[in-house]
């Protein structure tokens, strides 16, 4: 038996920290483009209290997400001590291209992962790179192909990206600019023989709901009286999202895990996309109930939203990484462990994967 395994992984944090009190000078608008006269302390403390985040990362003014999609990648491909020539596919999951700063053009044109492949001097022109375009379930839906592409004997060896500088299509005006940020995440992924420890991805669940959810999250104008109808921010139906993803998403683990023959009790940790706390910790909950259980084990959920904000398909790369290379003090993996990575986004998608480490 052969099974997809991540053997490398890595990351990019931006430098550049923005906390709360950053926001207390912004003014805010509602969708209907009325000033919130509320406080922005307030504003921003209510926010908190919702989101989980004190802090969120921006990258550098010269820096665009295929730079820090190569950075990450880098560090992988270091990781997982692969020669780059052997890869069979690159795949970056992002949602808006590079964006220059002082810009509102995405620029996808070549594709990002052309870009990363050119960065990384790669040679083998049998080394196939393409963009994937899923909201913020990227990352993962890069991870289910390459997992296919192997089961149909297609490739081996794929590199798998998520990044994202949602700082450079934020609209300062809509409190939930607040909630994005920017960063990277990489993982190798290789098919091998099925290792005495049967480590490997076990099985894989995406759905997608485009009637009524597909404009839950999209491109519109800014919130502010008088701005340029021309230039289109992300824009985000939080409660309708949030009512979505605490219902669908739970049921969509527990597919997964059904699917790959898990009981709930081994299962050690569930890699979340970081979109909010207050909603990942409604899911988890969600998952355990589905299943006649009180409640979730407690340290099950990695969380980096707090330090790191919502950075679209590189959270849950990212946050995987953190714990995988022994960076996050709170969690630890052993090999053997079964754990699931489970996204939601715009699309609306939803996608999650089981896998033992």
């Amino acid at each position: 038996m052969w099974r997809s395994i991540i053997t490398g992984t890595g990351s990019y944090i931006p430098t550049e920290v923005k906390t709360n009190q950053d926001f207390t000078a912004h003014k805010f608008y509602t969708e209907d483009k009325a000033p919130i006269n509320s406080p922005t302390e307030v504003i921003v403390e209510k926010f908190r209290k919702i989101t989980g985040i004190a802090e969120r990362r921006y990258v550098e003014d010269t820096l665009t997400t295929s730079d820090i999609a190569t950075i990450a990648a880098e560090r992988a491909i270091q990781n997982s001590a692969i020669d780059p020539e052997t890869l069979d596919y690159i795949i970056v999951a992002h949602n808006f291209g590079d964006v220059v700063k002082g810009t509102f053009q995405s620029d996808a044109v070549p594709a990002l992962a052309s870009r990363v492949k050119h960065n990384l001097k790669i040679q083998n022109p049998g080394c196939v790179a393409y963009d994937l375009l899923f909201g913020c379930p990227g990352w993962i839906q890069g991870m289910i192909h390459a997992d296919a592409f192997f089961k149909a004997g297609l490739a081996k060896k794929a590199l798998v990206i998520g990044a994202e500088t949602l700082s450079r299509v934020i609209d300062s005006y809509d409190r939930d600019s607040m909630i994005f940020s920017d960063g990277a995440g990489a993982a190798v992924v290789e098919y091998t023989e099925v290792p005495e420890d049967g480590s490997g991805m076990l099985a894989s669940c995406t759905l997608s709901h485009s009637v009524q959810e597909a404009y839950f999250i999209n491109m519109d104008k800014s919130y502010a009286p008088g701005y340029d109808a021309g230039i289109r921010y992300i824009k985000m139906k939080g409660r309708k999202v949030y009512e979505y993803a605490i219902k669908l998403v739970p049921e969509a683990m527990k597919s997964c895990l059904d699917k790959a023959g898990i009981d709930i009790k081994d299962l050690k940790k569930a890699f979340i996309h970081q979109a909010n706390e207050k909603m990942d910790e409604s899911m988890i909950q969600a998952l355990y109930k589905l299943y006649d259980l009180p409640q979730a084990p407690d340290n099950i959920m990695p969380m980096s939203i707090h330090y790191l904000g919502n950075s679209s398909v590189a959270t849950v790369p990212t946050l995987y990484d953190l714990v995988r290379s022994g960076k996050d003090e709170r969690h630890k993996l052993h090999t053997g462990d079964v754990i699931l990575f489970a996204s939601v986004g715009a699309g609306m998608n939803i996608n999650a994967i089981c896998y033992r480490v």
